[in-house]
């Protein structure tokens, strides 16, 4: 999708796990084109370790959903695919329908750029069955992976103590889509710039590059490849000393930065790629300031990530910026977030009331939470966020302020505040964007504004603080109704086993 325009139908309704499509023919066929769902998109458990995830990815989602179809070729592809057992796989009849197939669902999505916690909605789906069914793999594939990111990139950003930290990864990615996604994720969640030229024009994040390896030993020397670099580009020169040594490198880039001053131009910066960052980004800094260059900014590279910055600056490293490639662009230590696209509530018609449903599972922890689920963010009076509450405004006690911690085995009530806001808001419906898509800055602002927010003993690295989200009191007892009653079945089905 990123190397096509993102709205094609070929790069959606086929973009799909088979078993979708194979569900979407049971409903077809068994008359439940009437059926209507709720599905939410949450994950358990945030990822890296992190006391809070970044929302991301919910600003293409009306797209996709505006522009989902099944052209001809897609349902001649279909019609050529054999069932295991003989056959085709899909009825003609059923193949007719998609040919006609539109979208009219209904989707509320936390922002871009909001902070997330396990079990919460992020984005909620209502419509039929079949519709909401079809779209799954697409929406947990766009929100998932860009959530991801952005939450590992506000990790490093927040490493790097408000120096720029630009995105390097692109080579690394796992293939151009997750490239362009990186960029865009990355963006939001605080880094400057990226070296992505497509996302460049397709985003308006600014780019960033200049020399690599390569250019140094194209050269006889390496004092004559800064020299050929800082003439083709004295405005945005910044040399890469480490192709050889760095202590030679430093002092050559020290002769071309004097050379550049005779003519009224300055050198950026210089880049470290490799070796003992901390003591080399030292050594490089005495160096420029002894020859009076202190605004000659110091730029490190070479597989950083959060942890590694932070090392580095607790060392007092003198280093200017940035660059992160391969840990943030592939999520190294974690490359999925485990969204999950689980229905929570269901009725016969349009207009008929919501039936909560949940999943049991033979693990507890995988149990889902039932309703038609909405979040609200209590604040304390500085504005900083005390929890949040998935509630369903059908089964709320005591105007919505009571509230059981997810995961408690004592179910002890607590009261989370009074001021809050509502996270959920209206993206799509009937199957069409509502509001014009948001620009990207507004997104990384939000991201920027709800990290400054929040407590800074949820965002550390070691043994974050556990940030309390709940379900309101009355949906937590139709879940442990809805916990007793299934219990019950399945235990009386097991005595005829």
């Amino acid at each position: 999708m990123a190397l096509t325009d993102p709205c094609r139908p070929t790069d959606v309704s086929l973009l799909t796990d088979l078993y979708e499509i194979t569900m979407a023919q049971g409903f077809w066929e068994t008359g439940k084109l009437e059926e209507q769902g709720c599905f939410t998109i949450f994950f358990r458990e945030n990822p890296f370790g992190s006391g809070y995830s970044v929302a991301c990815g919910a600003s293409e989602l009306p797209a996709l959903i505006e522009n989902f179809r099944f052209t001809d070729e897609d349902v001649a592809y279909l019609a050529g695919l054999e069932a295991p057992g003989g056959g085709a796989l899909f009825k003609p009849g059923f193949l007719e329908y998609l040919r006609n197939f539109r979208c009219a669902v209904d989707v509320d999505a936390v922002p871009e750029g909001e902070i997330v916690f396990p079990h919460e909605p992020m984005v909620r789906v209502t419509g039929s069955v079949l519709e909401c069914q079809l779209l799954e793999t697409a929406l947990l594939n766009t929100v998932g992976f860009q959530t991801l990111v952005a939450t590992k990139t506000a990790r490093v950003v927040a490493a790097a103590q408000g120096r720029p930290v630009a995105e390097f990864g692109l080579r690394r990615a796992q293939g151009p889509d997750g490239g362009m996604a990186v960029a865009r994720a990355s963006y939001i969640a605080g880094c400057s710039s990226t070296s992505n030229v497509l996302a460049g024009r397709k985003y308006g994040i600014p780019v960033f590059g200049t020399h690599a390896h390569s250019w140094v030993m194209s050269f006889p020397s390496e004092l004559e490849a800064f020299r050929a670099f800082a003439a083709s580009s004295p405005k945005n020169c910044t040399l890469l000393i480490d192709t050889y040594d760095v202590h030679q490198g430093v002092e050559n880039a020290i002769t071309v930065a004097k050379e550049m001053e005779e003519k009224g131009e300055r050198l950026a910066a210089i880049r470290i790629d490799s070796g003992d960052l901390a003591r080399l980004s030292a050594y490089v800094r005495r160096r420029f300031d002894q020859e009076g260059l202190p605004y000659v900014k110091i730029s490190i590279s070479n597989d950083l990530d959060e942890y590694t910055i932070q090392s580095l600056l607790n060392q007092g490293a003198p280093i200017d910026s940035f660059g992160v490639g391969t840990k943030l662009a592939t999520c190294f230590d974690q490359p999925a977030l485990g969204a999950v696209y689980k229905l929570s509530a269901r009725r016969d018609g349009a207009e008929g009331p919501w039936t909560p449903v949940m999943k049991l599972s033979e693990q507890p922890y995988k149990r889902t939470i039932p309703g038609v689920q909405r979040v609200r963010r209590f604040y304390d009076d500085a504005g900083m966020p005390l929890g949040d509450m998935i509630y369903d405004p059908e089964f709320a006690h005591d105007g919505g302020t009571r509230l059981v911690e997810v995961g408690d085995p004592a179910h002890e009530e607590k009261t989370a505040g009074v001021a809050f806001r509502e996270l959920l808001v209206p993206i799509v419906r009937n199957g069409q964007a509502v509001a014009p898509r948001e620009p990207l800055e507004d997104a990384r602002n939000r991201c920027g504004a709800a990290l400054s927010a929040l407590d800074p003993a949820v965002k550390r690295f070691l043994n974050p603080q556990r940030y309390l989200v709940g379900m309101e009191k009355g949906l937590a007892e139709v879940r442990e109704k809805l916990v007793r009653e299934n219990l019950s079945s399945v235990k009386g089905s097991r005595r005829w086993a």
